[in-house]
């Protein structure tokens, strides 16, 4: 992030989680001294986060257009711009596609899919006509490989990939670059909200601090893809060459 005005970050789902721990970690980064835009739906957590960070709270529901657009409009009047944007909110659902209930099905293509593309949409114009910033769309292993009972959970995950790459060669002439982080699995409530415990043993959850780490650090290094933990990458790659035996193992060892 060149030049000489501090740069501004807005996360989302930055009153847990993932979120709270990439506001933390930008709000540590005593040389480029971020502005944090913070948004999350917990109006409490929300402020308690950045009063600690020094951020802005912008309360707001990133399930509907409207909500979308809200939180877009006060992130521009309040910083002027955005240079660059960690779409860290998110949730889940587990349990076999046949029982998903018809309004979790569209509550998690709202909130995982529809709300980030459309926030994109309203601070990305600005990135490019500045000639830099960046965009991190924190998405999953699910999304890459898909999982059993977290059919739609995948399949967000999954579009936000896609839409990702589409960016890139859209992109490739300008300075603004695009990030796709893909956990495992990451130590925070997320699983408890989704209504069911994390059961497998590999990967283990990693702490939402390293993953937070390593969102800052393909911000400042320009990373267009980061596997946590890093190993995961191998059966990413093994599912590309080998989907055949790929499948089956994913079939004994879930």
């Amino acid at each position: 992030m060149a030049g000489t005005a501090r740069p501004v970050v807005l996360i989302t789902g930055a009153s847990s989680g993932i979120g709270e721990a990439v506001a933390e970690r930008f709000a540590v980064d005593a040389e480029r001294r971020w502005r944090l835009l913070l948004a999350g739906r917990d109006e409490a957590r929300l402020a308690e986060v950045a009063r600690r960070t020094g951020g802005v709270g912008l309360t707001g529901d990133l399930g509907d257009l409207a909500g979308v657009e809200s939180l877009g409009a006060r992130a521009l009047e309040r910083a002027g711009r955005v240079d660059v944007l960690v779409a860290a909110a998110g949730i889940g659902w587990a349990g076999p596609f046949t029982r998903t209930p018809p309004e979790m099905v569209e509550r998690l293509v709202a909130v995982n899919l529809t709300g980030v593309i459309q926030l994109v949409r309203l601070v990305l114009p600005g990135m490019v006509e500045r000639g830099r910033g960046r965009v991190v769309l924190i998405s999953s292993m699910a999304g890459w490989a898909g999982v059993a009972n977290e059919a739609v959970y995948a399949a967000t995950k999954g579009g936000l990939l896609a839409f990702a790459e589409s960016l890139r060669y859209e992109l490739a002439a300008t300075r603004v670059g695009v990030t796709s982080v893909l956990p495992g699995a990451v130590d925070t409530p997320f699983f408890a909200h989704r209504g069911a415990p994390y059961h497998r043993e590999r990967p283990r959850p990693v702490p939402a601090r390293r993953l937070a780490d390593l969102v800052w650090r393909s911000v400042v290094h320009g990373r267009d893809e980061v596997f946590v933990p890093a190993w995961l990458a191998g059966p990413a790659r093994l599912r590309g060459g080998a989907p055949g035996f790929f499948r089956a193992m994913a079939k004994r060892f879930g």
